[in-house]
């Protein structure tokens, strides 16, 4: 059973030792094996501007979880300022294995690294968004959206002033990106999520180069109308007006890019138009990249709409399509721009592999050339001496946002757990166990089997080498134990409370090995300025908002067992 305890101890001389060989580690960029390979492509050392402090020679609290939280001030009904709260301490989790005593003066660590999830980078003036169902789901809009980019500089901001590993001060080694790094498949968030990874200037903006032209300035009352005196239904909840939010949510914005080596797992809305659409002729393109944009539908049909998409019974989007074809009366007129096209998924591949996006490394972010000639994005990478990662592709290219894995990806994904047998392995895939039920066969393998989440725990329990399955899409921060080894949910950033998770692996010489896992904020600050909108401002403001969006789930962060842990497993 879960219990609360630092557990975070550790003797000065083991950490020296195994800080000074972790170091050295750390200062390799990465590499992949790719799907079948044992190919390496190392990518360029880490620009200076990108140098993180000093790894410490104990275990820390400050910039993470552990130290505070943001929290609302006050109490009762409406909008609610966020400030500084208390952290959220520790938990110990026996149900795997019980924790030795000492463990804590014997540990050495193996290895840790940074993961990021559901970041879904926004083009908020997109044709194909179906902000109008907001009245159906919160999900279709939120309040936040126009800051995605910001949010996400800031948090590649927080992990650069990491001090390593909080709970055994070892460098850390790499971030892992657990899919919808973008939410409607184009190839303008897809430009905008590698250039906050790797680095540089980018203007999270389309079509209209001078302003914006989306929901936030229809003069609608369904949505948060910043810069208009109208009393929209946001603004009778409390949310304020600010103008000149809506210019400089589409400022140009700089990014340092990660100081770490990354990789990047793919999610169902980095693959289907919205997200659960299995593209299946040129209507995506035509019409993304097109002058028109729904702004809204009638409740009933909007209604009928959602009911379809939540159940799966259009993977094709032939209603939708129909329904876009029919320009509604709600439809708006805005300036056609190519770069919101849809990106295939060998365009996804080929970004990755982009020079100038190889930031501190990999080149590719894990996949190779031979994902390409194979048509997969799945793959292995080296995470340290003696541990392997391998990062899954659980899309269902049949459409639907829940997934499932193909059979050859899943007899491969055995195959490398049975070479690696002695080697710890982590793996890595956007859906969760439970999200993974869609077993619709992929058009292109039509013949093909799907396997589904109960089934991939089923694999990974009978091999005693795998410590953790780590994974996102849910949304939410949650700890699952499977026999022998954990799975690790974690929330998004793009809802509240917009968390990563630091994840570090030490052996405690006992018998047992623990996962540590530390969620951090991003590096914006918890109090917001309302005159601020600066780049650190807006950030801030991407918090709040996301914290007070009408119809957020209130449930996201988690129990105390699903956050700040250390999660017990006996060595395989």
């Amino acid at each position: 059973m879960p219990r609360n305890g630092s557990g975070t101890g550790i003797d000065r001389r083991t950490l020296l030792a195994s800080g000074g060989a972790l170091a050295v580690a750390a200062g390799v960029t990465g590499y992949a094996l790719g799907p079948g390979s044992s190919r390496a492509t190392a990518g360029p050392p880490p620009a200076a501007s990108r140098t993180a402090p000093a790894a410490p020679l104990a275990p820390y609290r400050r910039g993470t979880t552990l130290d505070s939280v943001a929290a609302p001030r006050g109490s009762g009904p409406g909008y609610r300022r966020l400030g500084p709260g208390p952290g959220w301490e520790r938990v110990v989790r026996e149900e795997l294995a019980a924790p030795g005593a000492r463990r804590a003066e014997r540990r050495t660590a193996l290895a840790s690294f940074v993961q990021f999830t559901d970041l879904h980078l926004v083009d908020v003036q997109h044709p194909l968004r179906y902000e109008y169902l907001r009245a159906q789901t919160s999900s279709a809009w939120r309040p936040q959206e126009a800051l995605s980019v910001a949010g996400a500089v800031s948090l590649v901001e927080r992990v650069n002033a990491l001090r390593g590993a909080p709970a055994t001060g070892s460098p850390l080694h790499f971030v892992m990106t657990t899919g919808d790094n973008t939410d409607n498949n184009a190839r303008s968030e897809l430009d905008w999520f590698l250039t906050a990874m790797s680095g540089g200037r980018l203007t999270p903006n389309t079509g209209d180069p001078r302003r914006y032209e989306g929901v936030q300035d229809s003069g609608l009352a369904l949505y948060w109308q910043p810069g208009d005196a109208l009393r929209d239904a946001d603004k009778a909840q409390g949310f304020p007006r600010l103008d000149g939010f809506l210019d400089a949510a589409i400022r140009e914005l700089n990014s340092p890019g990660l100081n770490l080596p990354w990789y990047s797992t793919v999610g169902n809305h980095d693959q289907l138009p919205g997200g659960c659409y299995a593209p299946s002729d040129s209507f995506w393109a035509e019409y993304a990249v097109g002058d028109r944009k729904v702004m809204t539908l009638p409740g009933e049909q909007g209604a009928a709409l959602w009911n379809t998409v939540k159940k799966g019974g259009d993977p094709t989007g032939g209603l939708y399509r129909e329904l876009l074809r029919s320009r509604p009366a709600g439809t708006r007129r805005i300036t056609p721009d190519e770069s919101r096209a849809p990106f295939t998924p060998e365009e996804y591949v080929r970004a990755h592999l982009r020079p100038e996006f190889t930031g501190p490394g990999p080149h590719g972010h894990g996949y190779t050339e031979a994902n390409l000639a194979e048509d997969t994005r799945y793959y292995t990478f080296r995470v340290a001496e003696g541990v392997l990662g391998i990062s899954l592709d659980s899309t269902d290219p049949g459409g639907h946002y829940e997934g499932s894995l193909g059979e050859a990806q899943f007899s491969w994904l055995r195959e490398q757990l049975t070479a690696h047998k002695d080697e710890h392995v982590l793996v890595f895939s956007h859906h969760t166990s439970k999200s993974m039920r869609n077993l619709r066969p992929d058009p292109a393998r039509a013949g093909e089997r799907r396997h589904s989440g109960a089934e991939l725990v089923e694999l990974l329990r009978g091999h005693r080498n795998v410590l953790a399955w780590v994974n996102g899409h849910s949304h939410k921060n949650a700890i699952t134990p499977h026999g022998g080894f954990w799975e690790i949910s974690t929330a998004s950033h793009v809802d509240f409370p917009q968390l990563a998770r630091v994840i570090e692996i030490a052996d405690n010489q006992d018998g047992t090995l623990s996962l540590f896992t530390t969620l951090i904020e991003s590096a914006a600050p918890q109090r917001t300025d309302f005159a601020d909108l600066s780049q650190p401002g807006l950030a801030a403001l991407y918090r709040e908002l996301a914290f007070n969006a009408p119809g957020a789930r209130s449930t996201l962060s988690g129990a105390p067992g699903d956050r700040n842990t250390e999660l017990l497993l006996r060595k395989g």
